[in-house]
């Protein structure tokens, strides 16, 4: 699994309705909004770098909203959070409900 970590600036009065358009996209789990030097902090989690590069590339620089980005990558997480047992969770959930976990 990868995670990125994605800072963004967007177009003043705009942070909110950029929020829920980034946070309905697969592959971003959470979307923040923070004061500072950025107006919102993504965290994506896929299954690899090229599934990263295709939501960064396709899905978000493509929102005009948005005026600056800067992704990071993380290397190794240190959570209290067993996140892959969440997501197999979230796998089998989903085929209870009739649809097909992703491909991995």
């Amino acid at each position: 699994m990868v995670t990125g970590i994605i800072l963004l600036n967007v177009e003043r009065t705009k942070t909110n309705h950029v929020a829920q358009s980034l946070a309905s996209l697969e592959g971003v789990s959470e979307v923040f909004s923070v004061g500072g030097k950025v107006d919102l902090v993504v965290i994506c989690r896929v299954t690899c770098n090229e599934d990263l590069a295709d939501l960064i590339h396709i899905d978000i620089a493509n929102d005009t909203r948005i005026t600056h980005t800067e992704t990071l990558i993380a290397f190794q997480a240190f959570s209290q959070f067993d996140l892959i047992s969440l997501f197999k969770t979230a796998d089998l959930e989903k085929r209870a409900l009739g649809g097909k976990p992703k491909e991995q």
